[in-house]
């Protein structure tokens, strides 16, 4: 990457918080994300020159949308800044940011907000799930199921057990991990959670089966909630060092990405990787990509991961992809001690989708920013020691939307 992408600062809500129930809507959470990020960006509405906003459900749970134009409707100082939406399932707010950073690249704008926001608690939950089932193939996936997502990444736990094996209890360690992990974490819809000495096991009674190949505790939690960053570039960045008394080299910014799509239904993806060493290879592509841009052999290089576990299975999936084990051997990095916190590579100390919870348009955006507080110091009890380099990977339904970011500092 030859333009340099700076985070200036970024906001994220409190994923506990039901906004529903307090008379609030996806606009008030597109409202407190805007305001929080730009007072702890320290940047005026004014020097936003573009919005980019990440959302997948809008029509369908509040039948709301053309999200683009809510912005400057709930943050009137940002009435004329062009403003787009954008869906990408769970990869939603991701792709917002790539096109922020590539209006930056092409020297179009200096400055650009990028939000995602999601509501999920104004339905029940079954009226939620299936919702969420149009980030499939609808009608076309081919099986039988009543919660499709937590039978699609069954399918993926089975898949593994038949090109590798694969021991339920690193499913469940995975979950635990990622659980504690959300106790430190001021704004996680979990932290309050409580559980007990089986809940963590293949206990039918504390831990019941879904969906075949998939556990409650396996599940990520589906929530309310908005994340946002400032972006900018190197130019305005230096200016904005200045006038706030920081210095440029102890910023994050975004060194590389990776973006990569296959089709929608979840078996194609399984045959066509039949004979390759990963189940995904689209997947391994987009972190070699954003590898190759941050200019870095791979994931030897990163200090801890933010990564997609919309359930426990796709955690498993990015750690061989990862290149923290050879292929299929997932497994090694959960026995070892690898992603726990203070093991060589911590992945999710935020507590990933599983503990912090996954607003589906903010979680893109949620990684990064996670990312950025992590390199610059800021990530408070969640803090890696010494973090300088940390890497994201987001996905959009059954791996059909993958983008990853490396994100450092200075």
């Amino acid at each position: 990457m030859n333009t340099p992408i700076y985070i200036l600062g970024g906001h994220q809500t409190d994923f506990s918080k039901a906004w529903s129930r307090h008379g609030q809507d996806i606009s008030d959470i597109m409202r407190e994300t805007t305001l929080g990020a730009l007072n702890q960006a320290q940047v005026e509405p004014t020097q936003i020159q573009s919005i980019h906003v990440g959302n997948a459900f809008g029509e369908l749970q509040r039948q709301q949308a053309h999200l683009g134009a809510m912005v400057a409707q709930v943050v009137p100082e940002l009435w004329g800044a062009p403003a787009m939406r954008h869906e990408g399932a769970c990869a939603s707010s991701s792709l917002a940011l790539l096109t922020a950073m590539a209006e930056i690249e092409a020297g179009r704008y200096d400055c650009v907000l990028v939000l995602g926001a999601e509501e999920f608690k104004n339905t029940d939950g079954n009226t939620a799930s299936v919702n969420q089932n149009a980030a499939g193939w609808q009608g076309r996936e081919g099986f039988d199921c009543t919660y499709m997502w937590p039978a699609a990444f069954g399918r993926v736990a089975q898949e593994y057990e038949r090109r590798y094996g694969l021991d339920r209890r690193h499913l469940n360690r995975i979950a635990e991990i990622n659980y504690g992990n959300a106790k430190r974490n001021p704004l996680s819809q979990t932290r309050h959670w409580q559980f007990n000495e089986l809940s963590f096991t293949d206990d039918d009674q504390a831990n019941p089966v879904i969906e075949p190949g998939t556990r409650r505790q396996d599940c990520g939690q589906i929530t309310d909630g908005g994340c946002a960053v400032v972006i900018a570039s190197a130019r305005f960045a230096q200016e904005h060092a200045r006038r706030t008394g920081q210095s440029l080299d102890a910023m994050a910014r975004i060194s590389g990405w990776g973006h990569r799509n296959a089709g929608l239904r979840l078996l194609d993806k399984f045959e066509r990787s039949a004979q390759e060493p990963y189940v995904f290879p689209h997947l391994r592509q987009a972190l070699e990509d954003a590898w190759q841009r941050a200019g870095v052999a791979g994931v030897q290089a990163m200090d801890g991961i933010e990564t997609h576990d919309c359930f426990t299975t796709t955690e498993y999936v990015a750690i061989d992809h990862l290149g923290l084990t050879p292929p299929g051997q997932s497994w090694q990095a959960v026995e070892d001690g690898t992603i726990a916190p203070g093991g060589a590579c911590p992945i999710n100390m935020s507590g990933g989708l599983i503990g912090c919870g996954h607003p589906v348009g903010a979680t893109g955006a949620r990684m990064v920013w996670d990312a950025a507080r992590q390199v610059t110091g800021q990530a408070g009890e969640m803090q890696i020691e010494g973090a300088r380099r940390m890497q994201t990977l987001n996905i959009g339904g059954s791996c059909a939307t993958v983008v990853s970011f490396v994100v450092e500092r200075g």
